[in-house]
């Protein structure tokens, strides 16, 4: 049996899925059968995700929400649950960097790397289970951390993926009973706008090597053709994003007696970014 008729028929949720390998994710799971529902701050980005998915004949619902926002993740969980009676795949991918030094630091911005990579996940992966358990499903909850986690002088970004890793371990011992398995996907350097909020020159350069001659603006977005090109430009030293979602693909269509811990996924060639 492929993966196609493995997942066909399930319901998913992925965080973060307007663009990047929030997108790829809920794009490939909508071609495999599976009911995505999109979660973001930009109607009309996860607008273009949803016509994405219908074009290819898969189906998904628009979930724009503040992930930040208390209860509205729970909320989220338990609506897909009233609509589609099950929950099958927790993908938490949402997830943002602001580099700089600890010293140099801004507490707001730490603030909200701990609220939207740590809070958040957590938030969603003990709905996920509440959801998993009260349908019956052999579920999978997927957790975004990244490369910066195994690194032990990665700043306060990576600490925050330290926690990611220390919070899929924890819950894959609490679920040893349960019919529910949690990966943990480490993506490296991909090409995303997860970089908006780096310094204009580091992202310069990258634009720069790929051949293109286009303004950077810290905090806006690149067309996603853009990023397409720094992919397809640049592929040893950035991922696209569509490689990490093949591997979250992976994880969940395993068999439930199977149990993926973890998956690095990163370009051949390192990039050691400071914080």
């Amino acid at each position: 049996m492929d993966e196609t008729e493995l997942l066909k028929g399930k319901t998913a949720i992925v965080t973060g899925s307007s663009s990047g390998i929030g997108r790829a994710t809920a794009e490939l799971l909508g071609q495999h059968g599976v009911h995505v529902y999109l979660v973001g701050r930009t109607q009309s980005a996860l607008e273009e995700v949803n016509n994405s998915i219908a074009q290819g004949g898969g189906t998904a619902s628009v979930a724009q929400i503040d992930i930040n926002e208390k209860g509205r993740i729970a909320a989220l969980v338990q609506q897909a649950l009233d609509e589609t009676k099950r929950l099958d795949i927790m993908v938490n991918n949402a997830g943002l960097e602001y580099p700089g030094s600890i010293i140099d630091g801004e507490m707001d911005k730490w603030r909200e790397m701990v609220d939207t990579n740590i809070l958040a996940l957590l938030a969603g992966c003990q709905a996920g289970v509440r959801a998993m358990r009260s349908c019956g499903a052999q579920g999978h909850i997927v957790n975004v951390s990244s490369v910066s986690a195994q690194r032990p002088n990665s700043g306060v970004y990576g600490a925050t993926k330290h926690a990611v890793n220390v919070i899929s371990s924890s819950l894959r011992d609490e679920l040893e009973n349960d019919d529910i398995r949690i990966t943990n996907v480490l993506p490296g350097a991909t090409s995303t706008n997860f970089a908006r909020n780096f310094p204009p020159a580091f992202a310069e350069q990258f634009i720069s090597a790929a051949g293109l001659d286009i303004p950077f603006t810290p905090g806006e977005l690149l067309p996603a053709e853009t990023l397409e090109t720094l992919a397809n430009n640049l592929k040893p030293m950035l991922c696209n994003p569509v490689d990490v979602a093949n591997a979250v693909i992976y994880a969940v269509s395993q068999p439930i007696n199977v149990n993926i811990a973890e998956i690095v996924v990163r370009p051949p060639r390192a990039m050691n970014v400071a914080h």
